[in-house]
């Protein structure tokens, strides 16, 4: 990771017009993009929320989370549900709806507990998981109201957003000179393109 994120951060200088001698944490404040393992860790963490918030008989990967995890629904996937997973051999198991039975009983469960771990340092106190697009959900089951459920999960992403933005400011601090703070929105000086600078970053 280490020297892709040098070449990132190049290209980040070259899209900012920056000099060479610039600190690290100005290009990164310019073009409103972290870091590599920042950005990474952060879009896992909101990958992890919407497979963990995801009503579980829609979703068969949310299905397959621990039966410990807490969440409003107890739905767990049955073992004749394996059948929509392909036969690899690592533990890592994708999802194919089109994949025939297998032959031998596949053990090897999806990594949802791992994905799973990463939403437990933003549940802002919940003692049970929301469920957003409630209104997939049997109406005989007792959940909050839909306006509850997103406005938490507004608050979730929030939180994980915050914790991004306070490790990026530690990890890569900004010269005294430099009055303006980490965001992930254009600040009103940039001229460069949010979007644009995004694409040459992903390149």
């Amino acid at each position: 990771m280490a020297p892709l994120n040098t070449f990132l951060y190049k290209v980040q200088r070259w899209t900012t017009n920056c000099f060479s001698a610039t600190p690290t944490g100005i290009p990164l404040v310019e073009t409103c993009l972290p870091a590599g393992p920042l950005l990474i860790s952060h879009r896992q963490r909101l990958v992890a929320l919407s497979v963990i918030c995801s009503p579980p008989h829609v979703n068969p990967v949310t299905a397959r989370r621990h039966p410990s995890f807490p969440s409003l629904s107890a739905y767990q996937a049955q073992d004749s549900s394996r059948a929509l997973t392909t036969g690899l051999k690592s533990v890592y198991l994708s999802l194919h709806r089109r994949t025939p039975q297998p032959v031998r009983p596949i053990r090897n469960h999806l990594p949802v507990g791992a994905v799973a771990h990463k939403t437990i340092p933003f549940t802002l106190g919940l003692c049970m998981m929301l469920m957003i697009n409630s209104q997939l959900v049997s109406p005989a089951l007792a959940i909050p109201p839909l306006a509850l459920m997103d406005n938490t999960y507004s608050a979730l992403t929030k939180s994980v957003s915050e914790a991004l933005l306070d490790k990026w400011s530690r990890l890569f601090p900004t010269p005294g000179y430099y009055h303006h703070s980490p965001t992930l929105s254009p600040q009103p000086f940039i001229g460069l393109d949010k979007v644009i600078a995004g694409r040459i970053y992903q390149m």
